[in-house]
């Protein structure tokens, strides 16, 4: 044993990509850390470049970046930054994204279809990421994609905490806007000890983005119905949804998603009549252009950087949760 030198204490390295340097900066304060300042441009061609303007060598280093639009993009910079982390010995990578990018795409519908998110696990591996960090993943499965450890967080304490505080549960319904979502909102039912709603929807699998709403499983009349889902894209499945439950009679509709992707014509579709209030967390940067009175935003960062500090520590990212999701 004399031989072997055992030196110093583990260094967190905490790394951000361009698209959400907010959330980046939070959590670095949350941690009580700085950002590692880092030389990222984008060259005319569109080639992008990314070089730390420290030493990394022997790191526990954190790249967050947050897939907003250009996707393509800011999974270009990110896969690039693990590159660089990894030439300059870095001694283990994590990918922290808090919203996993192409999660629609985790299963063949039909022929001849890509496995969009099996692809990207892969190409994280390939640029040399130890691991996955990820809030609210569209499908539990996307876990097994990658060969390692994924931290797959949830931002429902985030929401839960709200909502206990801000709603009466006695009039609550939780609904569940399609059957793929079943699971989750009855976790959410549990945990507010509301009866749960499901709308059973139908989808054309050769239009994307519409949605046609059928039946509603359970009683919504009289109640106000808390709508939960992972993401809110064009906003046009959560408004269907939403209209659905007014004309069965619902008081009220709330509704909760962890992703803000407000692709057009989200802003003006959720500020139908048949909302009352939405409610996201800022896992993506939401400009002020898309921001609106009825939305209230609530700061994922301190249950990112708890879950950053676990992983640091060798600590538990699942007692996080109470073993509740």
């Amino acid at each position: 044993m004399s031989g072997i030198k055992i030196t110093g204490q583990k260094r967190l390295v905490l790394i951000s990509g361009r698209a959400h340097p907010e959330l980046a900066e939070q959590i670095a304060s949350e941690l009580g850390s700085e950002l590692v300042p880092t030389d990222s441009r984008t060259f005319a061609n569109g080639e992008i470049y990314a070089r730390f303007d420290e030493s990394v060598r022997g790191s526990d280093a954190f790249v967050i970046q947050s897939h907003t639009a250009p996707i393509n993009e800011w999974l270009m910079e990110q896969l690039i930054m693990v590159d660089a982390l990894k030439r300059a010995s870095a001694k283990r990578i994590t990918v922290v994204a808090p919203f996993y990018p192409y999660a629609r795409q985790d299963k063949k519908g039909r022929g001849r279809e890509p496995i969009s998110a099996r692809l990207v696990a892969d190409l994280f591996k390939a640029a040399g990421a130890d691991r996955i960090m990820s809030v609210d993943l569209h499908a539990a499965q996307i876990q097994g994609f990658f060969d390692g450890p994924v931290d797959h967080l949830f931002a429902m304490p985030v929401l839960l905490e709200h909502f206990r505080a801000k709603m009466a549960t006695d009039t609550l319904t939780v609904v569940s806007p399609d059957m793929g979502r079943v699971r989750v909102a009855d976790i959410w039912s549990d945990k507010l000890g509301a009866p749960l709603a499901i709308i059973h929807k139908r989808r054309d699998p050769l239009v994307p983005n519409q949605v046609s709403v059928h039946e509603i499983v359970g009683d919504v009349s009289g109640r106000v119905c808390l709508l939960v889902d992972d993401l809110i894209d064009t906003g046009r499945t959560i408004v269907k949804a939403a209209e659905a439950l007014k004309k069965a009679g619902a008081l009220g509709v709330v509704v909760a998603a962890t992703h803000a992707v407000f692709s057009d014509p989200a802003v003006e579709l959720l500020q139908s009549e048949a909302i009352d209030s939405v409610v996201v967390t800022d896992t993506l940067p939401i400009p002020e252009e898309k921001r609106f009175e009825k939305l209230t935003i609530l700061p994922i960062a301190p249950l990112i950087a708890q879950a950053i500090q676990a992983v640091f520590e060798e600590g538990s990212v699942t007692s996080m949760f109470d073993g509740a999701a």
